[in-house]
């Protein structure tokens, strides 16, 4: 995708307004319930795995990488086939997303999450095919996974890839982080340093993927399966995963 030159009138709005979609799809009120979830963290602080900001820093490092590596590559299929009017091709995404999604709360926090999403961007101007998305979801077309969800609808939007792929890995980290202030000892400001450390890996992060296909997804993590598996069946829980 061109964008225009932002030394223009012109080139300025748009880059404002792929500014503000940024802000907005990456906020962490957008009501998608990411709020429910910490993506292990909770067992992981059970079982004394996370216990400082230290290694708090080290499993959100290496989840994001791992984000990147299966459902970042999805996403950026996603984004480029919905681009090209191609509904059924990020579909095919979005069941390989699905597909590897090897624990019950992996899957259960991908789908609602991305089905809210729907919901979200289907309300917002008139947008045929982000209503066809929801209807595809609703009739069990698509699982509807919130990378392919998001990669579909910043597309609608007229964003760029790299954009969704920002807000996927922010959000990663940031549903963690979140999470981490609610469970461990850990205050806002070494929250903010593992953040802006880990953001900035982000582009080197889609570097290594942004030519890889659809089959190279890479899932295999089985500490965060064993930790899920715990989770499962833990008798006092705070978060949905």
């Amino acid at each position: 995708m061109t964008l225009p030159d932002t030394a223009s009138p012109l080139g300025a709005t748009a880059t404002i307004a792929r500014t503000m979609r940024l802000l907005q799809f990456g906020d962490s009120m957008l009501p998608i319930g990411t709020f429910a979830f910490s993506n292990a963290l909770e067992s992981a602080i059970q079982q004394d795995v996370v216990t400082d900001a230290a290694t708090l820093h080290t499993f959100v490092r290496a989840t994001t990488r791992q984000a990147a590596r299966g459902d970042g590559i999805a996403l950026l299929h996603a984004h480029r086939r919905a681009l090209a009017g191609d509904l059924d091709g990020a579909m095919a995404a979005d069941r390989a997303i699905f597909e590897r999604k090897l624990n019950e709360e992996a899957r259960t926090m991908s789908v609602r999450m991305g089905r809210k999403l729907a919901e979200v961007a289907a309300r917002m101007g008139s947008s045929d095919p982000a209503a066809d998305w929801l209807e595809g979801i609703a009739t069990k077309r698509t699982p509807g996974t919130f990378p392919a969800t998001l990669g579909v609808v910043m597309a609608l939007h007229g964003a760029p890839e790299e954009d969704a792929f920002a807000i996927h890995q922010y959000g990663t980290a940031f549903m963690i982080l979140s999470a981490a202030l609610r469970l461990m000892r850990v205050d806002h400001l070494e929250v903010q340093d593992i953040l802006f450390e880990v953001d900035a890996l982000a582009p080197s992060d889609h570097a290594s993927v942004v030519d890889a296909p659809l089959d190279a997804m890479a899932t295999f993590v089985p500490m965060v399966d064993v930790l899920a598996a715990i989770h499962v069946g833990s008798h006092v829980r705070l978060f949905m995963s």
